[in-house]
């Protein structure tokens, strides 16, 4: 026989505080409760030391904020001006061609092709001969920029280490390897520096290569060329985007390293971006236009950022 329903279970439903799925959202919200809590130090941090300076930059590139002068103990919203002072500075361009052939020479062909070149021959070595040149060559980008600077200034000086060893090999003359070639010497420089960083993420990338591929490939009768061409390097474009991007917007910000060999010379003909701010910033003292400048800077290296992703065609 079936069982009565009773008026009293029928007139008195479960109450909703005891209903499961009102246990399982009270549980939701109670996790998420507990997440917002635990990441705040995290966003309080990000606040402070990111977020406020981005905001405080913005904002002192429409003023005219000064360390000297009547300026500095009267700080005045002007507006563009600092934009319009900029554009029409003919050392913006030169500083912006710099920057430039800078990041292109040195990051985009130099520390992303020799890095790839290095991770590609040290892959499928034994472990003690990667650790070896491992440590050669992340030596260089463990050591300080300033003291990156002042050793290829001693290799490269009037009576440095390059012209004493093309006197005694070959009996040429002292050449002013910083004069002559100032823009060569700094690129150089920074491929010797910052190099390691790519060869890392290239070598964690094509270990990941499954050899049973490539193995099928060579079986197939595919040549070396083609395989890397084919099969490698379009297994770790999306590795190869990245790191590109993260060259490219480290190099943008280059300073010690310049500064230090070449102070922005001979001339201006290693002026980049950050020199010339730090020049219209420090020097001049003039810090509202050096924030504008580095609003351009900003903006170069999102524009890099957004070009990898389209001709790369990668979705991070």
């Amino acid at each position: 026989m079936m069982k009565e329903v009773s008026v009293m279970d029928a007139t008195n439903p479960v109450p909703p505080s005891k209903h499961p799925k009102a246990k399982v959202n009270a549980q939701d919200r109670t996790k998420r409760r507990m997440s917002v809590w635990l990441m705040m130090p995290s966003f309080i941090l990000l606040l402070i030391f990111f977020i406020t300076p981005m905001a405080l930059t913005v904002l002192f590139s429409f003023t005219n904020l000064s360390l000297t002068g009547a300026s500095a103990s009267a700080l005045h919203f002007i507006g563009f001006q600092n934009f319009v002072t900029m554009f029409k500075d003919p050392q913006l361009a030169r500083s912006i061609w710099n920057t430039i052939i800078f990041v292109v020479l040195s990051a985009v062909i130099g520390q992303c092709f020799f890095g790839f070149l290095i991770a590609f021959m040290m892959r499928g070595k034994n472990t003690a001969f990667r650790r070896i040149v491992g440590l050669i060559i992340i030596a260089a980008w463990v050591t300080p920029e300033v003291v990156v600077g002042f050793c290829w200034v001693s290799f490269l000086g009037d009576n440095g280490t390059l012209n004493m060893i093309a006197h005694t090999l070959l009996g040429a003359k002292p050449v002013a390897w910083l004069y002559t070639f100032p823009m060569t010497a700094v690129v150089i420089a920074n491929i010797w520096r910052g190099t390691a960083f790519s060869m890392m993420v290239f070598q964690t990338a094509l270990d990941d290569i499954p050899q049973e591929v490539e193995e099928a490939a060579y079986m197939d009768g595919a040549t070396r060329w083609q395989v890397v061409t084919h099969i490698t390097i379009p297994m770790v474009r999306g590795t190869i985007a990245t790191n590109m991007m993260l060259v490219t917007l480290q190099t943008l910000g280059v300073f010690t390293l310049i500064y230090t060999m070449t102070g922005g010379g001979p001339g201006n003909s290693t002026s980049t971006l950050p020199v010339f701010m730090y020049k219209q910033a420090f020097v001049s003292y003039q810090l509202g236009y050096g924030t504008a400048i580095s609003l351009v800077l900003l903006a170069i290296g999102a524009i890099a950022s957004i070009l990898y992703m389209r001709i790369l065609k990668v979705k991070l």
